[in-house]
């Protein structure tokens, strides 16, 4: 893996008149399936009594288990049923509701006979307002079937969205929905189901998975079986401890989002592992599910986004017995998404070695919607920031933009494209066929690139001060969680165009609380107002400013005193704050830490 014609990445020399160039290449995949679902088959004749999928249910909360040689029957089943409903590449099978048995298996079922799946994020449905986002995915996709798990749950979306001709299936029908165990007994004509099947290719569609929509409308992601199966199997390459154990895993992470959905779920049915479903989310109130759930299942690989993992180690510091049970076989720690504060790592270290003697290794990986999992570490490092490698299969090539460089991505498992979207498509891809990704990275040590990369932030996200001087937010905002931790989740750094940098700040109330003695359900609007906080607050941002340039600290902070908005972009389903749309949606508050005489609400440094 080395740069263009050796070069080093500070050599920025031209050649022929272009710009120089760095490419890296994970080396060769070994071989991959057909169809995601060969490896289901596979697991029903090897490993038949093994728990494939379980779930919470029931007021009192007991698992509900399906074993490898259960699930297969229904996939068949279902697959029938989606054939006879005339379902296809143009009438797809769209689920609105989250993870949930039935929500796999007919997920299976559908990639089994060629249909494409999309999983939509159910906050298009539940916590939005105007179903705008949801009814432009519909029309985007015309599906012939939406699945929900509670019909009632989601009447208003439905009725919003879904034409009277469109087949409703759910778990718990209450009006027009057909019941999912209706669906699931029908009789299989096996010959019409293996007929669909032995048409499915490694380029068939296997799902459609849409962006953030942080920017816009989303776009419809094609997922190819090549990208699915390929990319497993460059996981399993690159970690080779998958195969040695099947994995048991506890996991809450989204279906409709890369990691979750493809990641994880492909891992399980690729793997022969266990999947325990974590009905939980990393919020005050989620997280005591997760944690209710850790106390009854040990994990083998435990994989979540960093937010999930600070709010989990709160918990973990305090409960002995949570700390045993999560600790009893964990062979490996695993997170994505965006950078793990070192403070959250810290933590996690310690606790591994209070409670087995020695510190569970941390890996991390960055993904896209667009490539799956496309850079890993397979040794433990705390290089903050670090992504690894490309894996194998991976072409990777770095590209200037600005004062970044940009990865652009080629490989089994990279998209073809933006399902009916050929103008967006264009756009994505350079003229090498690389797509374009819009993250930075940088080399560890440009003279030794296998060392890996490290994530240098969004390009979107970065901007100039008055006096010219780029902003690299995604290294500025880490610093400064870490500097006011525990009592911060996040910072919204300020500053295009100004002389300085402020920061908005979004509280960590279980953080607040350990730190401040505050009461850990106290109002958001009165805890941000809080004497004791802000002078805590005052007294980390003078300690954080000292000995940097301007590019590199912040001035002033204004704690906000309400939640970021799904509905404006403001805050993913994930909890990710969309740096770029928050500044854009406050100007009043960027008004006011900008003020020649600073509000009582705009904290300085002591």
């Amino acid at each position: 893996m080395l740069p263009e014609n050796g070069r080093t990445l500070d050599d920025r020399t031209k050649r022929d008149g272009e710009v120089a160039t760095y490419r890296l290449s994970g080396g060769d995949v070994d071989g991959y399936s057909r169809c995601i679902t060969e490896n289901l088959l596979y697991w029903a004749e090897a490993r038949p009594d093994s728990i494939f999928l379980a779930q919470r249910e029931g007021e009192e909360r007991r698992w509900k288990t399906l074993t490898f040689a259960e699930a297969m029957p229904l996939v068949m089943r279902l697959s029938q049923a989606l054939l006879d409903h005339g379902l296809s590449v143009d009438r797809p099978l769209m689920v609105m509701s989250g993870n949930d048995i039935p929500h796999a298996l007919l997920a299976c079922a559908a990639m089994h006979v060629g249909i494409p799946y999309v999983p939509v994020s159910p906050s298009y449905a539940l916590l939005a307002s105007d179903y705008a986002k949801l009814r432009y995915v519909c029309d985007l996709i015309t599906p012939g079937m939406v699945f929900v798990d509670d019909e009632a749950r989601f009447a208003a979306a439905l009725e919003a969205v879904c034409g009277e001709e469109m087949t409703i299936v759910s778990s718990l029908a209450s009006a027009r929905a057909k019941s999912f165990a209706a669906l699931a007994d029908t009789p299989v004509n096996e010959g019409e189901v293996e007929q669909a099947h032995a048409h499915v290719s490694p380029d068939s569609v296997a799902k459609l998975l849409f962006t953030s929509g942080s920017t816009g409308m989303p776009k419809a992601v094609i997922n190819t079986q090549r990208m699915l199966c390929s990319n497993q199997a460059m996981l399993v390459q690159q970690l080779p401890f998958l195969q040695r154990q099947a994995p048991v895993l506890v996991d809450w992470l989204p279906w409709h989002h890369t990691f979750g959905g493809n990641t994880i779920l492909g891992m399980t049915i690729h793997n022969g592992g266990s999947l325990y479903i974590d009905d939980g989310s990393p919020t005050p109130q989620g997280v005591l599910r997760t944690v209710d759930n850790l106390r009854e299942i040990s994990p083998t690989f435990y994989c979540n986004v960093p937010k999930g993992f600070e709010a989990l180690a709160d918990y973990l510091r305090d409960d002995e017995a949570l700390r045993s049970s999560f600790f009893k076989r964990l062979k490996m720690l695993h997170f994505g998404g965006a950078v793990l504060p070192a403070h959250v790592r810290d933590t996690l270290d310690d606790l591994g070695r209070t409670t087995t003697g020695q510190r569970v290794p941390m890996l991390t990986g960055l993904g896209s919607t667009e490539a799956c999992l496309a850079f890993c570490t397979d040794d433990d490092s705390a290089i903050s920031g670090l992504v690894g490698r490309p894996v194998p299969g991976m072409q990777v090539k770095l590209v200037p933009s600005g004062n970044k460089w940009e990865a652009r991505l080629k490989g089994l498992n990279v998209t073809p494209g933006y399902w009916r979207a050929p103008d967006k498509t264009a756009d994505a891809f350079d003229e090498e066929g690389y797509y374009c990704t819009g993250d930075a990275m940088r080399f560890i040590d440009p003279e030794r690139p296998e060392q890996g990369l490290i994530f240098d932030g969004r390009l979107s996200e970065n901007f100039k001060l008055i006096t010219g001087t780029w902003v690299n937010v995604g290294v500025l905002r880490l610093q400064v969680i870490e500097a006011l931790a525990p009592a911060v989740q996040d910072v919204v750094i300020i500053g295009e165009g100004q002389g300085y940098l402020t920061g908005l700040v979004v509280l960590n109330p279980a953080g607040c609380a350990q730190q401040l003695a505050a009461e850990p359900d106290q109002e958001l609007a009165t805890l941000a107002h809080s004497a004791p906080l802000h002078a805590f607050l005052a007294d980390r941002l003078a300690a954080h400013r000292q000995g940097k340039s301007s590019s590199m600290r912040l001035e002033r902070l204004l704690v906000l005193d309400f939640s970021l908005s799904f509905d404006k972009g403001e805050v993913t389903d994930k909890g990710s704050v969309n740096q770029r749309q928050v500044r854009e949606s406050y100007p009043d508050l960027i008004d006011e830490l900008y003020a020649s005489t600073p509000s009582s609400r705009v904290i300085l440094p002591s």
